[in-house]
């Protein structure tokens, strides 16, 4: 059960409050595709009028998607990413690799590539003091400045 008090709570448990679902997840997907009018996300991803509007209007109150008017008579809106969407792209990216490794078994249906030089991206953390990637199995947590209570307090591997 969630605790109450949001400083408590895992960063990772309050980020799925709020993209946690496949329609949320597919639908920044699409936003980030460039995807942006109600009527197209509805049609590429299949998703029921209501649930669709449910989604983007969390989007919108959370802040990770902003409306933007494109038509005035009547009145009809496109979805932005706002800087606070826009940040999400990392770990979308990183849910998108993990699938390409481990559920395409003829290569990734899609490849990022920076739009300038075609090359393809990758994903890696990385020690910004040893200036050096880091495995996943050398990334420790430790207590952090907003953790409130020390029943956690210690490190241990992600």
């Amino acid at each position: 059960m969630p605790r109450a008090d949001s400083d408590t709570v895992c960063s990772i448990e309050r980020t799925l409050r709020v993209i946690g679902d496949k329609w949320t997840l597919l639908i920044l997907r699409d936003l980030f595709r460039g995807v942006r009018r109600f009527s197209r996300i509805q049609s590429d991803l299949g998703i029921a009028r209501n649930l669709l509007t449910e989604r983007l209007n969390s989007l919108v109150s959370e802040g990770v998607v902003k409306r933007v008017p494109y038509q005035l008579r009547p009145l009809r809106h496109e979805y932005h990413l706002t800087s606070k969407g826009r940040d999400l792209s990392p770990a979308l990216v990183a849910l998108m690799r993990w699938g390409d490794d481990h559920y395409s078994t003829s290569g990734p249906p899609t490849e990022l590539v920076h739009d300038s030089c075609h090359t393809r991206l990758e994903l890696q953390s990385w020690c910004t003091t040893c200036n050096t990637p880091v495995d996943p199995t050398h990334i420790r947590s430790e207590p952090g400045p907003g953790r409130t209570n020390n029943t956690e307090g210690h490190a241990h591997t992600i």
